[in-house]
């Protein structure tokens, strides 16, 4: 990215940062422009305003979306496409047999939560959740109480590992603006996020559960899966079950018609499949830990060979290659696996610009010396900055309801802070987690996930802003909480 020497002094630049995100809200909000065009077109707007050298401007734009989109084009597209496969083939209702079966019937709660971790972290917030769907309302008939107590469980599962773990786009783009670890950064999710998710969700769910009687939608609730007969035996499947998130291309219907009559993976593959990126990840990591302090000759041939192959491209790729071949065989033809990859693409092309756009946007705040001065700012008033990240995208998030947009704002804002504050891998890690953390809390009536959950349980405004809302506030809060203690004794 071109350096171009600030114009303007410290109070006009913030003066013109504020002025930016309003515009951005308001474009957003008010006019409903799509948050990719918004974003792009503020970013101009910004660069024009903080007098970057007119010919500088393009190569600014460029620059911050290209870099950004080098990395996260890269993992989104690999983890939808895994995500598919695991989809259309019953990967998920094997999951969630197989867990309730081992786990009990008390557990059951318990069991769709751990299930919807495991599917989540190749897979996106709403396909996850509506794929899971006639699962929770299946064991909801089966074992009783308000559907509240298997929903939520499942729910923020899929939220927790949305905003906390890549492959997912908001960590992805976030943690490449702050130049987080990437590797690193998936093993910080799965840490603050477990528990984040124990406490917020589940437990958080056994208590609403009680408390707010909420009963199997009226529009499913007369429609007998084949689930139902099924509970007990972990191969079932629903041919009925949307399995393609509700969005399923011709190609993927007729890759659902095949898997369902070839028959869904046994457990053991589904969960090996979903293990083997984190497996990677965590021997690049950790040897290379060891290297740093000494217990690894750092020269030896084969660690480069581990850090390449625990690289999470590479191990997305890796397991992208496994499931094709473990799942398409005899299920899908090689032109059927083509086009069921090809319809993974879709659905994200939308979050892949947006996230890009972010990354652009972020590339002028730092170009343009706002970050600089922002990041001044902070230091001036003593706010750390772990904390000024949650309270940053916390605003955002209320404001304008993307995750996404309040989750790379955010990062674009408080990357030079980073920078500037020497911060370890580790703490890099701690703050991207923290603007997830801000990035979700207080999910209201101007979020899609709010809607998405509410319409799907009918429940009126008033109870998923009891239930939802509170819950959404919850796993920012207390793993914002979580993150900021590890800052301090780590």
């Amino acid at each position: 990215m071109p350096e171009v020497e600030p114009a303007l002094g410290t109070t006009p630049l913030l003066l013109i940062a504020v002025a930016a995100v309003a515009v951005l809200l308001v474009l957003i909000m008010k006019f409903k422009v799509h948050a990719f065009v918004a974003l792009v077109l503020v970013s101009l707007l910004t660069a024009l305003a903080t007098r970057i050298p007119v010919g500088d401007v393009i190569d600014t734009l460029l620059a911050g979306f290209g870099s950004t989109l080098a990395s996260v084009a890269l993992l989104v597209g690999l983890g939808a496409m895994i995500g598919k496969l695991l989809e259309v083939t019953g990967g998920a209702t094997v999951l969630a047999d197989s867990m309730i079966n081992r786990f009990g019937e008390k557990r059951a709660p318990l069991a769709l939560g751990v299930a919807s971790l495991l599917f989540g972290f190749p897979i996106f917030f709403d396909a996850g959740f509506v794929v899971f769907l006639p699962i929770i309302f299946s064991v909801a008939r089966q074992f009783g109480g308000s559907v509240l107590i298997y929903a939520l469980p499942s729910a923020g599962a899929f939220a927790v590992m949305h905003a906390f773990v890549p492959p997912h786009p908001g960590p992805v783009g976030a943690g490449d603006i702050l130049g987080a670890d990437i590797g690193l950064l998936v093993i910080v999710g799965l840490v603050v996020g477990l528990p984040t998710w124990f406490i917020s969700c589940y437990l958080f769910s056994q208590w609403i559960g009680r408390r707010v009687p909420v009963s199997i939608p009226s529009t499913l609730a007369g429609r007998k899966s084949e689930a139902d007969d099924s509970r007990v035996d972990s191969d079932a499947d629903d041919p009925d079950g949307p399995r393609d998130g509700g969005g399923a291309t011709a190609a993927g219907g007729t890759a659902t018609a095949t898997a369902t009559r070839t028959g869904p993976p046994k457990f053991s593959t589904v969960l090996t499949l979903l293990l083997l990126p984190l497996v990677l990840i965590l021997l690049n990591t950790g040897f290379n830990t060891l290297a740093t302090a000494g217990a690894v000759d750092e020269d030896a041939g084969w660690l480069d060979w581990v850090t390449l192959l625990g690289q999470t491209p590479v191990a997305l790729l890796i397991t992208l290659l496994v499931a094709a071949a473990v799942l398409s065989r005899e299920r899908f033809s090689r032109s059927e696996t083509e086009d069921l990859l090809n319809s993974s693409i879709g659905p994200v092309a939308a979050i892949i610009l947006i996230t890009g756009a972010g990354g652009m946007f972020g590339g002028v705040l730092r170009a343009s010396g706002i970050g600089t001065a922002l990041a001044d700012s902070l230091e001036s008033i003593g706010l750390p900055v772990i904390v000024a990240a949650f309270v940053i995208a916390t605003c955002l998030r209320v404001a304008q309801g993307s995750a996404t947009v309040a989750l790379l704002t955010t990062a674009g804002l408080i990357a030079p802070a980073v920078a500037e504050g020497d911060l370890s891998r580790l703490d890099t890690a701690l703050v991207v987690i923290a603007i997830a953390c801000g990035a979700t809390v207080l999910s209201h009536v101007n979020d899609s996930g709010f809607w998405l959950v509410g319409r799907f349980l009918e429940m009126d405004v008033k109870t998923t802003l009891r239930t939802w809302t509170v819950m959404e506030t919850l796993i920012g809060v207390v793993g914002f909480a979580i993150a900021w203690v590890l800052s301090l004794i780590v």
